[in-house]
């Protein structure tokens, strides 16, 4: 009985010190939460601009025959960028967006497309290399904090392989892979096409309003070549903020999870450690009271 306490005691310490493990990480990412949303925020308003931007050169230039935005006959190579996280303890973040990422292969693989994997964060890198799969291109080191230099390294890979043609080792596509951030409680992995760009003729003015009437120096084709590459920039450098908000919201929400079930644990194993020490106590006492019998006959034996 006494080797069973022990180990139930031994079982509890090392549960209370998971516990405080998780509790901490929960902590920290509460912590960062708040930041991560504004930076997402934050980076909204010139997305929105660049946008507009771009669809006021596209709508005042007439037909548009550039290179990120004109559509390739057939389709042979594709590249595929994964943002996952660069640490653990975040539920099932990174296993969600890399099945989604299987799953674009499967889909381009049944049009006959080649995937070109590039991976953003040490998981997805690792999650290629234990099953032997090549990767284009690898960053790991910014996936709770990204910076816009990163976003602008990965933007100039991407656009210089898209820039080549497929029999010298270029793409006809780019798909980005990463996890959206809708609220503390919904994250979704969601696949976007950033190039080439697609371009939708409508009747009306857009929800936003009216396009604004812009004169282009020197021509609209000129500004359309600076302003796209600056456009797939964002769009990384907001699906890696995203990326970060959901890693730390999935995050802070697993550490909280283990906490509970810690907690739990922690109160059946005291029960248990109740019941082991009362039954102890109990054994003690009835081999006390039975010595102070077999005492007493023995002593009223030899009167």
């Amino acid at each position: 009985m006494g080797a069973q306490l022990r180990a139930v005691r031994q079982r509890i310490r090392s549960i209370q010190s998971t516990a405080k493990i998780t509790r901490a990480q929960e902590l920290i990412a509460a912590s960062r939460i708040v930041k991560a949303q504004q930076r997402v925020r934050a980076s909204g308003p010139y997305a929105r601009e660049i946008l507009q931007a771009v669809e006021a050169v596209v709508s005042r230039s007439g037909p548009v025959d550039h290179p990120l935005v004109r559509e390739p006959t057939s389709s042979q190579r594709a590249a595929v960028l994964i943002l996952t996280s660069d640490r653990g303890f975040c539920g099932g973040y990174n296993a969600n967006v890399l099945r989604e990422a299987q799953r674009l292969r499967t889909l381009l693989g049944e049009r006959g497309v080649e995937v070109v994997a590039y991976a953003c964060g040490a998981k997805g890198i690792a999650w290629h290399r234990f099953r032997a799969r090549d990767l284009a291109g690898e960053w790991a080191g910014s996936s709770d904090s990204p910076t816009l230099s990163r976003a602008r390294e990965i933007t100039a890979a991407l656009l210089d392989t898209f820039a080549r043609t497929t029999a010298e080792g270029g793409v006809d596509e780019i798909h980005l892979v990463y996890t959206e951030f809708v609220s503390m409680l919904t994250q979704r992995p969601v696949v976007r096409r950033i190039l080439p760009l697609e371009i939708e003729e409508v009747e009306g003015e857009p929800v936003s309003g009216p396009v604004p009437l812009y004169e282009f120096e020197p021509s609209a084709p000129v500004v359309l070549d600076a302003l796209l590459p600056w456009y797939v920039e964002n769009r990384i450098y907001h699906a890696m903020l995203e990326s970060a908000a959901s890693e730390i919201a999935e995050r802070r929400r697993a550490m909280k999870s283990a906490t509970d079930n810690a907690n739990e644990l922690l109160e059946q194993f005291t029960r248990d450690a109740n019941k082991a020490r009362q039954a102890e106590i109990t054994q003690e006492i009835s081999e006390i009271v039975g010595g102070a019998n077999a005492l007493a006959e023995s002593i009223a034996g030899s009167e």
